[in-house]
C-alpha cells in the first residue's frame, strides 16, 4: 500500500514537463478559480462539460498513465456512484404525483370556459411527452429533480477534487507560492503579513508528503505485525488504533519541529531579514494565449451556460 503513489494530495510530477507545467502559476490558478466558480448557477450541460474538460487537458497533456490512472479511476467510480445513489433517491417533495390527464377523456372533449387554458396546456404537454417521473419501477423512482441534484452533486465533486488536483500535479510549490504573493501584493497597504502568509502555505505544501509517509509507515508497521482484530475484539481494536492515531501525531510534531529548527539555523527568524526569491514569474506567448483562451471560455460560460 503506498499511500504517496496512490492519494493525489499535493504531490508534483516534476517528470516529464508538460506544456501545462510550463504555463505561469497565475494563469493556472485564475484557470483553476475559473473551473470552481463558473459553476455556480450553471445548467447542468456546462457542470458536465467542465468534467469533459478536466479529462481533455489531462489527456492533451501527455501526463504519463501510470500518474492519473487510479486517481481519476477512483474518482470517477466515486462520482458514478453519487450519481446513482442521489437519483434514485426522494427528491425532497412531499407530493402526491399525479398524471397531467384526466382519467375520464370526456373531460377533454367538452372543456369549460375557465379550464379551457389548462386543458390545452396538458394536451400540449401529453403530445410533447413530458414526464416528470423519468423512471420507476418497483421502489427504485427517478424524477427530473432527483437526477438533476445528482448531477449537480456528481460533477461538483469531480470538479473541485479534480482540478485542484491537476493544479498540484503540474505546479511546484514554490511557483504557487510565488504567484499568490504576486496576487496579494496590493494587500500589504492593508499592513496584511503578504510574506508570512505565503511562506506558512509554502511550509503546510512541503508538510503533506510528509503526513503521507508518516501514515503510510504505520500502516505497514502494523500489517506486518499480523495483528489478530477478531481476538481483540471492539474495545481492543480501538485501543491499538488510539495507540497509532498518538504515535503519528508524536512523529508529525517531531517532524515540524525538525523543520522549525532547521529554518532557525538558516537565518529564517523574519521574513524581513532573510526573503528568499522563490520563482521568477514572467509572462510568455503561451501564458496570453491561455489568458485569451480563458476570455473565450467565460464568454461561452456567459451565453450558453446560464441556469435557466
Amino acid at each position: 500500500m503506498d499511500l504517496l503513489r496512490s492519494l493525489p494530495l499535493g504531490l508534483y510530477l516534476e517528470q516529464p514537463q508538460t506544456w501545462l507545467h510550463k504555463l505561469d502559476a497565475r494563469v493556472k490558478i485564475a484557470w483553476l478559480m475559473s473551473f470552481l466558480t463558473s459553476y455556480s448557477f450553471a445548467n447542468n450541460q456546462w457542470r458536465i462539460l467542465l468534467v469533459v474538460l478536466l479529462i481533455l487537458f489531462t489527456l492533451v497533456a501527455r501526463i504519463p498513465r501510470r500518474v492519473w490512472q487510479q486517481q481519476m479511476g477512483w474518482l470517477l467510480t466515486l462520482t458514478f456512484l453519487v450519481l446513482i445513489i442521489g437519483a434514485v433517491s426522494p427528491d425532497g417533495l412531499g407530493i402526491d404525483y399525479q398524471p397531467r390527464l384526466p382519467a375520464n377523456e370526456q373531460v377533454l372533449s367538452q372543456p369549460s370556459n375557465t379550464n379551457n387554458s389548462q386543458v390545452v396546456q396538458k394536451e400540449t404537454d401529453s403530445k410533447k411527452g413530458y414526464s416528470y417521473i423519468l423512471f420507476h419501477k418497483g421502489p427504485v423512482k427517478v424524477t427530473r429533480r432527483s437526477l438533476d441534484l445528482a448531477v449537480r452533486l456528481s460533477t461538483i465533486l469531480f470538479t473541485v477534487i479534480y482540478s485542484t488536483n491537476l493544479y498540484l500535479l503540474t505546479t511546484a510549490p514554490e511557483e504557487i507560492t510565488s504567484a499568490i504573493e504576486s496576487l496579494m501584493q496590493p494587500l500589504q497597504r492593508l499592513k496584511i503579513p503578504v510574506t508570512e502568509i505565503t511562506l506558512t502555505l509554502t511550509l503546510s505544501l512541503r508538510f503533506i508528503p510528509l503526513v503521507l509517509e508518516e501514515v503510510q509507515n504505520l500502516v505497514r508497521s502494523v500489517m506486518t505485525r499480523a495483528i489478530n482484530w477478531k481476538k481483540l475484539g471492539l474495545k481492543g481494536a480501538v485501543k491499538v488504533w488510539m495507540i497509532i492515531a498518538e504515535r503519528l501525531l508524536e512523529n508529525l510534531l517531531l517532524r515540524a519541529e525538525q523543520m522549525a529548527s532547521a529554518m532557525m539555523v538558516r537565518g529564517f527568524t523574519s521574513p524581513n531579514e532573510h526573503q528568499v526569491k522563490w520563482h521568477e514569474l514572467r509572462l510568455k506567448s503561451w501564458d496570453w494565449l491561455a489568458i485569451a483562451t480563458l476570455t473565450i471560455f467565460w464568454g461561452v460560460r456567459v451565453v450558453f451556460g446560464n441556469q435557466s
